[in-house]
């Protein structure tokens, strides 16, 4: 293991990164839309009812919203307030990695893991493009590692932390954080043959425990609609809330049922594994193959030193979710501390056996994994976006001379591993934080407007959009919904503004309506890159325009 003092150089590196991302504009759809649920429930003073623009909104539990609504409450309405419980969440998931991994292992392993969960590109991610899945992995790690506390100490403190870390997960995504908690501690108490555990009266109190902490989002859910069976829902009406959630949800997850289908590809999640847990892609497949051969060639057979845990989970949660019709990249999140306790106590396995081959090919594995950092960020800052900050440069400048200094310095190839790993996903998400998204999002047409909407003082209650689509960033930044309406309704309005399209302007030329000022920004889909936009020279083949107008 690295000496403390690097190990905290590093965190602290992490957590400023962290920090960068706080102040970057909020990217559509999802962030952005969770942002305006959430600040709706502050303008109106309405904690029970969720919408998703003019509609009821069953999906998720309102956990997520009811934080983002506090941190909001205290700290206004800022893109930085909305980001704080996910990286508080993330937080608290690094600290029960370095738990867990102590429970099962050894301290070293849990400061290992708690590393590799913190420098994974997809909590980088997270903690920017800020959805559900943040505070749906920290809790649900928190609650492993509290539920595995108690079946190895019977410990009641234990238990009823874990029950109230299961209930906050289940509050935030539904059934889901129930499965991906039970599953790994049904492999656990399988590998450990302690059934026992189960029936104990501890146990009751954990329920108890869990009942009160989920009965807030309860309530809410049968406030909205079960006590309301006339609302029509997805084209039903009579749904309940509470059954919804209990019941209903995971399974129109996995059948696309509701809300859609995206992906019949079985190994969707296998090759989006190769990214999302980079730069430990190729150490974590290594560990899980040689967890899995250890266990098929000691048939199961418990032995010191070994755990069931982290193995069994990671397995049976991706057989499962592989299988759903609807399939997004964060879904994996809630796999990765399994993978960051598995991969630290391979890592911690090859250098106390000393296989000095193996920790040779690893390193030029890392080494590799930091070349293709440094020519991404250098495109990223020469050639995608040209970077024309100082501050920009000083702090990359800072980075890359700190991962350069540990590529250089004589020591063994052990601590190079970790040091290059982490400082190459240090200096890629500083690049990306600092330079690449604040970039990015000017292409953003919501947020644009808005600071157009701010410049020439228009009236935020006085702009309409005529189509369906969400405009959930100019939402946001206006600290005001857009109004929707239709064009035969705008016939009869003077002296208000427009949002929309190119199509939406020529639908109300189209019925004689004209306008004496117009304001047009850039629109691009900016969470879905694509080559054409990347390079400059073709970039605006693939751009949009979106629209203010203002009809006298």
């Amino acid at each position: 293991m690295i000496s403390n003092k690097r190990y905290w150089f590093f965190m602290l590196l992490i957590i400023l990164v962290y920090c960068t991302g706080m102040f970057v504009t909020l990217f559509e759809n999802d962030s952005a839309q969770f942002a305006v649920m959430a600040m709706r429930m502050v303008q109106e003073n309405d904690f029970l009812n969720l919408f998703k623009g003019p509609n009821e909104y069953l999906d998720k539990p309102h956990m997520h919203y009811w934080l983002a609504a506090l941190s909001f409450k205290v700290f206004g309405l800022h893109e930085w307030a909305y980001r704080i419980p996910g990286i508080l969440a993330s937080l608290l998931g690094a600290y029960s990695c370095y738990g867990l991994g102590k429970l099962l292992y050894t301290k070293p392993i849990g400061k290992l893991a708690a590393l590799i969960f913190m420098t994974a590109q997809t909590i980088f991610l997270s903690n920017i493009d800020v959805r559900t899945d943040a505070v749906l992995t920290g809790f649900t790690i928190f609650a492993i590692w509290k539920l595995a506390e108690y079946i190895e100490t019977k410990s009641l403190l234990a238990i009823c932390l874990g029950a109230f870390g299961a209930a906050i997960a289940f509050s935030t995504k539904g059934q889901i954080a129930i499965l991906v908690l039970g599953l790994p501690l049904l492999c656990h108490m399988a590998y450990t043959k302690q059934w026992k555990v189960l029936f104990n009266w501890k146990v009751l109190i954990a329920l108890v425990v869990f009942g009160i902490f989920i009965a807030p989002m309860l309530y809410a859910y049968y406030h909205q609609f079960d006590l309301h069976p006339e609302k029509v829902i997805r084209g039903k009406d009579h749904r309940s809330g509470i059954f919804f959630i209990f019941w209903e949800q995971s399974f129109e997850r996995l059948s696309g049922d509701g809300i859609g289908k995206n992906s019949s590809d079985y190994f969707f999640f296998f090759h989006t594994f190769l990214w999302v847990f980079l730069p430990w892609t190729v150490i974590g497949l290594l560990a899980y193959w040689n967890s899995a051969k250890e266990f098929i060639n000691t048939k199961f057979k418990r032995l010191p030193g070994q755990e069931f845990l982290t193995l069994g989970g990671i397995t049976i949660i991706f057989l499962i979710i592989s299988f759903a019709q609807f399939k997004l990249p964060h879904y994996l999140n809630v796999t990765i501390p399994l993978f960051a306790v598995l991969t630290a106590s391979y890592l911690n396995k090859i250098y106390q056996t000393n296989k000095h081959s193996t920790i040779k090919v690893l390193l030029g594995v890392q080494y590799f994994v930091l070349a293709i950092v440094f020519i991404a960020s250098s495109l990223f800052c020469f050639f995608v976006f040209k970077n024309d900050s100082i501050y920009v440069w000083l702090g990359l400048l800072f980075v890359a001379v700190t991962v350069l200094y540990f590529c250089l310095k004589r020591e063994a190839y052990f601590y190079r591993i970790i040091s290059i790993a982490a400082g190459s996903a240090i200096l890629l998400n500083l690049v990306l934080n600092t330079h690449f998204y604040p970039n990015l999002l000017d292409y953003q047409g919501g947020s644009s407007m808005a600071k157009k909407v701010k410049e020439l003082n228009v009236p935020v209650d006085n702009i309409y959009k005529v189509s369906s689509n969400f405009t959930w960033s100019l939402d946001f930044y206006n600290q005001n919904p857009v109004n929707i309406t239709s064009i035969k309704a705008l016939k009869n309005k003077h002296d208000y503004w427009v949002y929309g399209s190119d199509e939406d302007l020529k639908q109300l030329q189209t019925a004689g309506i004209d306008w004496d000022n117009q304001v047009t920004v850039n629109q691009f889909r900016i969470t879905r890159l694509q080559a054409k936009f990347l390079n400059p020279t073709t970039r605006k083949k693939v751009l949009r325009k979106m629209h203010l107008i203002h009809v006298y």
